[in-house]
């Protein structure tokens, strides 16, 4: 049996210009996070920021899935999910998950005819708008704006960690025919540094959550945003694109880059729902 060859080398060309899109991208993102209206009440900048990351996903998603008529199927996925949106920030969030359901099925027959897979604008309603939903109502909970920063810390230093030791010490290949540079120790790197990121971050006399619920929160995150990760390699190798687009320096699209918080957000809104049940106290 021939031995799967190692990862590459590591690139630090790459690492510069990752480093310098997030040193733009991460205080904008923070700002928009922290700034309130009131006790709880994200102010417009953390919608703006919904909106806008909202309707970027679905013209990469439309570009992606259906490059023959993006334009349709990207608005048909846009209108769904920013309908759910307004619904959630409504607090109507029964409503919202409704209207995904509905969006959906119909973003589907609005591409039948034009797009090669119609189903597509249906997943890409659920793909985008789960996360979208779930990051409104994460943010209006109690100590909502440290959830939603736990959900970046998960997820950033998951894929900082992972890239890093991966990178550095090499080895055996994840999943390589669908993500031919990621590695097992790059995977377990990436589960440390989501662990010890959602650990510090629950120290923070803000946090109600002890510090074993905050490391199985930590582990369910990072092991959420590498399932993100790979979900996202294998939809790029299925429709035959590299990237999802080339806006971000260094990442490709912003669906590249916000693939596994996507999955994290979903995963801690889901672990924030529970501990408001009462666990993990």
């Amino acid at each position: 049996m021939t031995s799967l060859s190692p990862a590459r080398g590591f690139d630090w060309g790459n690492l510069g210009v990752r480093a310098a899109s997030a040193a733009i991208l991460l205080p904008a993102a923070l700002a928009a996070v922290w700034i309130e209206m009131g006790p709880g009440q994200p102010a417009w900048p953390f919608l703006l920021m919904v909106v806008v990351a909202v309707a970027r996903l679905c013209v990469e998603w439309g570009g992606m899935t259906a490059p023959t008529a993006r334009t349709r199927v990207s608005t048909a996925v846009c209108a769904a999910v920013l309908t759910a949106v307004f619904f959630a920030q409504r607090d109507n969030m029964f409503i919202a998950w409704g209207v995904l359901a509905v969006g959906g099925a119909l973003a589907a027959v609005v591409a039948r005819g034009v797009s090669e897979r119609p189903g597509n604008a249906a997943l890409g309603v659920l793909y985008i708008g789960a996360a979208a939903v779930c990051f409104i109502w994460l943010r209006s909970m109690p100590e909502g704006r440290w959830w939603i920063f736990m959900t970046f810390a998960v997820a950033w230093t998951a894929d900082v960690a992972a890239y890093l030791v991966g990178s550095l010490v090499g080895g055996p290949k994840l999943w390589p025919r669908f993500s031919p540079n990621k590695t097992w120790s790059g995977f377990l790197g990436g589960l440390a540094g989501a662990v010890l990121a959602a650990v510090a971050l629950a120290a923070l006399p803000v946090f109600n959550l002890n510090p074993w619920a905050a490391a199985l929160a930590g582990l369910c995150g990072g092991l959420a945003g590498m399932a993100g990760d790979l979900w996202e390699s294998m939809l790029k190798r299925r429709f035959g694109v590299k990237d999802a687009s080339d806006l971000i320096p260094g990442h490709g699209g912003l669906l590249d880059r916000v693939d596994g918080l996507m999955f994290v957000v979903v995963m801690l809104s889901a672990f924030r729902l529970v501990n408001h049940l009462g666990w993990g106290h």
